[in-house]
């Protein structure tokens, strides 16, 4: 069955950084572009950047943009979120995401690492 599994998240300053890992297992990580979100306590789950299955293109949302780095591993099935300039908006729990398109869209995610960022 499919896993993700992240890990790296932790408390940190604003103005530090952290670099944030998932292990995927279960399908052909290769194949497949891959996610990471973020949910603020209180809000709702936000898409911060994907990755093509090469790693040759990258996606990000605007509020990141210039401070978060999404690449991969296809031989480790790993990917990564590096996070560089944290703010203290940053705070969330940060999750893996892995979308299957079949015949219905089924999204598959970890269990999230939390990262704070204290002023």
């Amino acid at each position: 069955q499919v896993q993700l599994v992240e890990s790296g998240g932790g408390l940190v300053q604003s103005g530090g950084s952290l670099t944030l890992s998932c292990v995927a297992s279960g399908f052909t990580f290769s194949a497949y572009p891959m996610n990471w979100y973020r949910q603020a306590p209180g809000k709702g789950r936000e898409l911060v950047a994907t990755v093509s299955p090469t790693g040759g293109s990258t996606d990000y949302a605007d509020s990141v943009k210039g401070r978060f780095a999404i690449s991969r591993d296809n031989a480790k099935n790993t990917v990564y979120l590096q996070i560089d300039s944290l703010k203290p908006e940053d705070t969330a729990v940060y999750y893996c995401n892995y979308r299957r398109v079949l015949h219905v869209i089924t999204n598959y995610w970890g269990q999230g690492t939390q990262v704070t960022v204290s002023s």
